[in-house]
């Protein structure tokens, strides 16, 4: 056996034993390179509106993500000034995660099997998330805390995270159900 195989995530594994088969019997698939595959997962944060009451924001919510993600935020900064919102340009907006391969499966194991299930009162992510070509799911995170790793007594405030699921599908019924088989709990149907 490869020994690269056991390095592998968990996800990323059943992934390629299991979910790929599947999806091509399902969808009549006879070439594995047109199996739908998650691309990338952008993981964001709005700190726009708390930087100018607190800019020790960007430096402590950049450690929370780092610690969430296993990588080190980009800061977004705003390209124009608006009064309305009291912004002015170039100031910190937010900041931006982008996972690929390895960090990416670990990220989504850890989100679908740890993370999600730790939410009160769950009852499944909405399935009215995907963008218009269905080629990608977003999902709010309300609480950053739900992350097993957050010590919630060193933060001085609970966040919320935008969490973006790109995939190469060709419409929103393959995204959601390769979603799906991965282990991603939409809410039930009601049927």
């Amino acid at each position: 056996m490869n020994d690269n195989a056991s390095l592998k995530p968990s996800l990323q594994q059943k992934y390629l034993t299991e979910v790929v088969t599947a999806l091509m019997k399902e969808f009549g698939i006879t070439n594995i390179m047109q199996v739908p595959k998650i691309v990338k997962v952008v993981v964001n944060a709005g700190i726009g509106k708390e930087y100018s009451s607190n800019p020790s924001v960007v430096d402590e919510y950049s450690k929370v993500l780092a610690i969430i993600t296993g990588q080190k935020p980009v800061v977004i900064k705003s390209k124009v000034s608006v009064a309305n919102f009291k912004l002015k340009a170039g100031t910190p907006n937010g900041l931006k995660v982008t996972l690929r391969r390895e960090r990416m499966w670990s990220f989504l194991d850890k989100l679908i099997n740890v993370a999600l299930p730790r939410i009160k009162d769950f009852r499944g992510v909405s399935r009215n998330s995907f963008d218009k070509l269905g080629r990608s799911y977003t999902l709010g995170i309300k609480e950053h805390i739900i992350f097993p790793e957050i010590d919630t007594s060193v933060y001085s405030k609970i966040r919320s995270l935008q969490i973006v699921i790109v995939t190469n599908s060709k419409n929103k019924k393959q995204t959601e159900r390769l979603l799906e088989v991965l282990g991603m709990p939409f809410k039930r149907s009601k049927k």
